[in-house]
């Protein structure tokens, strides 16, 4: 096999695309729900970092660069997007409309919250 015949995309690292950023990224480990266009197959990511236009996330399956994909980001809900790139088990998601990360630090839960905590009143005699 050639070995000047690799795909340039899958034979870089993630940290050759650091330079191409735009934007503050939040590192971070969340887990999340993934699914590319067109498969209804949901799978578990879990995704390092987090900006108002993209993240990056582990997930290994075979997936190209502008292929339309679908994450569940926790706090924000369904996020549309497209693979920026794909390297060593992790993908760049770049996201069609920007986010508030810092939704998805939020605490999420249904538990009601507990009152502060108060002396009684004692009445005096």
């Amino acid at each position: 096999m050639d070995q000047h015949s690799q795909d340039p995309i899958t034979a870089l690292s993630a940290d050759d695309f650091a330079g191409q950023r735009s934007g503050s990224r939040d590192s971070l480990l969340l887990v999340a729900q993934f699914r590319v266009a067109d498969n209804p197959q949901v799978e578990q990511v879990r995704v390092r970092n987090l900006s108002s236009g993209g993240l990056m996330a582990e997930y290994a399956g075979p997936v190209t660069r502008d292929t339309p994909v679908e994450i569940e980001v926790r706090g924000v809900g369904w996020v549309s997007g497209r693979i920026a790139w794909a390297a060593e088990g992790r993908v760049g998601v770049a996201f069609d409309h920007g986010i508030d990360p810092l939704l998805a630090r939020k605490p999420v839960g249904t538990a009601a919250r507990k009152p502060p905590l108060t002396r009684p009143i004692v009445a005096r005699r």
